[in-house]
Parts: C-alpha cells; sequence; structure tokens
C-alpha cells in the first residue's frame, strides 16, 4: 500500500521550463558561450546545474562548470520575480485530495532548497509538503537513490509504502534504484517512451491521474 509519495518539482508539479531555458540561455551568453535550443536545455532539466552545464558544453572543467551554475543562480533569482512559473492543471487540488486521505507528501529535487521552499511557498503548496530535500541536502543527487533513500529513512517508510513521481528518466531511475514505485508524467520534460524505457511503473498524462494510482477515486 502507497503511504509516502515523493514528488519531483520542476515539470512534474511546477511549469518552470521556460524560465529554466532563458536563464540557462542568459547563462550561456554571459559566460560567452553559444546559446542553446530549448528541447538541448529541457533535457538537462532533473540534473544539478553544473551537470546540466557539462551536458552542454563537453569538455568544460568542473570549475567553469561550478562558475556557470553560480551565474545562473544569481540570473535566476532577478528572473524568478519576474517570470512566476505556474502549477500545473490540478496539482493544486490532487494534492489537497492525496493530503486529506492521510497520505505523506515530500518533494525531492535537483533545485536548491532555498529556491525550492520559495516556489512551494508562492504558489501555496508548501502547507501539503511535510518534507523538502534540495541538492544541497543531499551528498548525491539524481539519479543516485539517496534522496529517497534519505527520505524514507527520515519518514519511517519503507520502499513497498513509497511512490517517487516525475518527469525524467533521472526521477524513475532513483526511484527504481531505491527499491520504490515509480510514475512518470508526460507532461513535463520527457516523453512517454523515454519514461518506459528508464523502467517507469506506470505513467500518467495528468496529474489527477495519481488518484487513482493512490486508489482515490477522482470525484
Amino acid at each position: 500500500m502507497i503511504r509516502l509519495i515523493i514528488l519531483d518539482f520542476d515539470g512534474t508539479l511546477g511549469d518552470t521550463r521556460a524560465n529554466i531555458v532563458m536563464t540557462m540561455n542568459q547563462t550561456l551568453a554571459k559566460m560567452g558561450y553559444p546559446v542553446a535550443g530549448e528541447e538541448e536545455v529541457a533535457a538537462t532539466i532533473g540534473v544539478p546545474l553544473e551537470e546540466g552545464f557539462r551536458l552542454l558544453l563537453p569538455g568544460i572543467s568542473d570549475e567553469e562548470a561550478d562558475e556557470c551554475a553560480v551565474t545562473y543562480r544569481d540570473i535566476f533569482e532577478i528572473n524568478r520575480k519576474k517570470l512566476v512559473p505556474r502549477l500545473f492543471p490540478q496539482v493544486r487540488e490532487t494534492l489537497a485530495k492525496l493530503w486529506e486521505r492521510g497520505y505523506v507528501l515530500t518533494v525531492a529535487s535537483s533545485r536548491l532548497s532555498a529556491s525550492l521552499n520559495g516556489f512551494l511557498k508562492d504558489m501555496e503548496i508548501d502547507g501539503y509538503i511535510s518534507y523538502v530535500l534540495g541538492a544541497d541536502n543531499v551528498a548525491k543527487a539524481k539519479p543516485d537513490p539517496e534522496p529517497v533513500l534519505k527520505t524514507m529513512s527520515e519518514l519511517g517508510f519503507s520502499p513497498g509504502e513509497t511512490l517517487v513521481v516525475g518527469d525524467m528518466p533521472v526521477d524513475i531511475i532513483m526511484g527504481r534504484s531505491a527499491g520504490a514505485l515509480t510514475c512518470g508524467v508526460t507532461y513535463g520534460n520527457s516523453c512517454r517512451e523515454d519514461l518506459l524505457l528508464s523502467g517507469a511503473g506506470s505513467v500518467i498524462d495528468s496529474f489527477s491521474d495519481l488518484l487513482e494510482i493512490a486508489g482515490i477515486a477522482a470525484n
């Protein structure tokens, strides 16, 4: 029986794609690198920033990747005030129903915890979330299982009681590596085929479909 639901943020709860793409390309331009296409940037969502820059700029040093990440975070804070991301359809309503039924809802993201908590508060869904893990709260980020293992350990749940929900293959791999159940969402930054190839136990097209997986009637 599912009792704990660990949620990704970017591309699963919040539609941050436009902000991420804009900020990434502003960072690349400021650092003197060529800008990237939207799909190229979207493919890096879900991994730590430094890794994202290494994917976009093969051959850069760790120091250069770190410098890009620092610049990105500075620009993102400015952009965040101008371009507030929206929740995907039915996210707030679905979280409310799950919370009311006693499911423990948490978030595990490659975003830093300050940014993550800020978004959850701004979007007025922080009251449903019992535990938040950002990239700065773990030694190893997605796709390593540490965020899931740490969440289960801190809250006292077993893998068989845990469902990991995300829009990227790294989310699915993270959950599977921890022995948890997994669910991919198709409306974010990946696609059904890639989610299934990564081993997703289920794939949904709307966040509200999570109610059926949890055994709750939608109405």
